[in-house]
């Protein structure tokens, strides 16, 4: 997958234990809108989440986005965008290095929707599925740009945004419903 960007922190030394987590971002769009958890903080959050053992990235988009948004994804819709990496110290292992590789991918979602079957974590954030602009998403965020996995979903909004990919001619913002791809 094509490397869009590298977040490091350099907030770690080399001779730091690795941990590399693996995980698919979704881009969902209706109406000009992004698909995205809300928090009851104010913060936006891209659907998705960490690849499970076993699962393909395909798996991974379809559980995620089906338990974070209650939204059945359309198989036969995705298409990958590029990978963001991020390095930092752990942010709960003072001795360890983290390398997280989030994977983006355009997805179309069937009308139907779902329960959710979210974790702890996102329900105590006050998690719930919201459409929001690209500019919603990324003025919103502003205020969050301390949190890595806010900072990195604002990033991608914003190359999004800039029309920053080969294979995606447009994001259509008024009455159209989905990222054109090459």
């Amino acid at each position: 997958m094509k490397k869009l960007l590298i977040l490091d922190s350099k907030n770690y030394t080399d001779d730091m234990r690795a941990f590399e987590k693996y995980a698919v971002r979704t881009i969902i769009v209706k109406n000009g809108r992004i698909a995205t958890q809300h928090g009851a903080a104010g913060d936006y959050k891209i659907v998705g989440g960490g690849i499970e053992n076993g699962e393909t990235y395909i798996d991974t988009i379809m559980r995620e986005v089906r338990e974070e948004a209650g939204l059945l994804v359309k198989q036969d819709s995705i298409v990958e965008l590029g990978e963001i990496e991020e390095i930092r110290k752990d942010l709960y292992h003072e001795d360890e290095k983290f390398i997280c590789h989030s994977y983006f991918y355009y997805c179309e979602v069937e009308d139907e929707t779902v329960d959710t079957n979210m974790t702890m974590s996102e329900i105590k954030k006050g998690y719930h599925l919201c459409w929001a602009t690209p500019k919603e998403i990324i003025d919103a965020n502003s205020y969050f740009h301390y949190l890595p996995w806010i900072y990195r979903d604002t990033r991608f909004v914003e190359m999004l945004q800039n029309h920053q990919f080969d294979n995606v001619v447009s994001l259509k913002t008024e009455n159209e419903s989905r990222i054109l791809v090459k």
